[in-house]
């Protein structure tokens, strides 16, 4: 995908002026769920490890004259007009609730077009909705001339995204999607830090395999059914928070050592805690194909976000790569072709001219 000019994501070039931001997805290694305020709290050292992946997020905004706004879903093939921003406002149901819940936040003064698209399959846990929510969270910040800081960003974007699925809302998933790269997201007491891990894209590209299984997941509701049974004094999952901390912290360090092995053992301890947390987080299908991989130079592997179907990353031998993904196709798995995003929210001022196929 081309940043600069005419984007195949997006319909046919415009004559107006736009803006364009791109976001990355993502994919966890360690210590989801426990980013839903207040669990963190009641676990210090709490941390979440992931890395951006290469399938992006876009939203381009342009401006219409008038005051009618129109959004559009490329990827889902769904729109609706509102003929001012008031109408939009007084509206309580929306076919794009997450384009519409933004521009109510923003509240632009002036008509406008926006687009958004994603790279990533539906309910695939790789925190579509989330990168999207900050592509679009910047580009309508542009339009209306706000300073946002980053952080500022991810604030807005994940109590937004709180209001439409009704449930709380973790902070890993905007950090990927904000800043690229890998990423150590720290949860404390004085807020969230994010620290950028030091390892090679490459050493990670040639070491996980990604695969959709095809059933679109629900992470709202695997997680509030976990967040509640820890808050409600669940002892067992207190217990296996307590070690899924525990196993983010340790799975930090190996990243920085560059330790597969242990890696890979702390990847398929936490998979198994997490099953016991919430059985549904797996499905046959999902089981079969951690099996197959195994067979072929697979190490671990895990679901994506909260589970009960999407994606699952699996981490290989070197060099197994190319077998594990072949077995894993064979065997109704769809392998994504993915990358290490190295860089994170990306907003362009594209200039009505520029705006032509390449």
């Amino acid at each position: 995908m081309s940043h600069l000019g005419y984007n195949p994501n997006l319909s046919d070039p415009v004559s107006e002026p736009s803006i364009i931001a791109h976001a990355p997805c993502r994919a966890d290694l360690a210590g989801g769920t426990i980013d839903l305020w207040p669990l963190y709290l009641f676990h210090p050292g709490a941390l979440t490890l992931n890395f951006a992946l290469k399938i992006l997020t876009t939203c381009r905004i342009t401006a219409q004259k008038g005051q009618r706004i129109h959004l559009r879903s490329l990827d889902t093939k769904k729109e609706e007009s509102f003929d001012s921003f008031d109408e939009l406002r007084r509206a309580r149901r929306f076919r794009l609730p997450l384009a519409a819940r933004l521009v109510q936040f923003f509240a632009p003064r002036s008509g406008l077009l926006l687009e958004t698209n994603s790279e990533s399959p539906a309910g695939a846990g790789i925190s579509g909705s989330s990168a999207l929510m900050i592509a679009t969270t910047a580009a309508l910040a542009r339009f209306t001339e706000r300073n946002l800081t980053l952080e500022q960003m991810r604030v807005i974007a994940q109590n937004v995204e709180a209001q439409i699925i009704k449930v709380p809302t973790g902070c890993q998933d905007y950090y990927p999607a904000l800043y690229g790269g890998v990423s150590a997201i720290h949860l404390d007491v004085d807020g969230i830090h994010r620290e950028a891990v030091p390892l090679a894209p490459k050493e990670i590209e040639s070491r996980f395999v990604l695969a959709y299984t095809g059933e679109p997941r629900k992470s709202g509701i695997n997680n509030w059914k976990v967040f509640k049974s820890h808050m409600e004094g669940d002892r067992h999952i207190f217990r296996n928070f307590e070690r899924i901390t525990a196993i983010a912290r340790s799975m930090h360090q190996a990243l920085l050592r560059g330790d597969w092995d242990s890696i890979a053992r702390l990847l398929r301890e936490e998979w198994k805690l997490r099953r016991s947390n919430a059985p549904r987080i797996t499905t046959p299908l999902i089981d079969k194909l951690i099996a197959i991989s195994a067979k072929h130079g697979g190490q671990a592997a895990k679901v994506c976000g909260a589970g009960g179907g999407g994606c699952v990353i699996f981490l290989v031998e070197q060099g197994a790569v190319s077998h594990v993904a072949t077995a894993i196709g064979d065997n109704g798995g769809r392998v994504l072709p993915w990358q290490v995003a190295r860089d994170g929210l990306t907003v362009l001022e594209t200039p009505a001219s520029a705006i032509r196929p390449q």
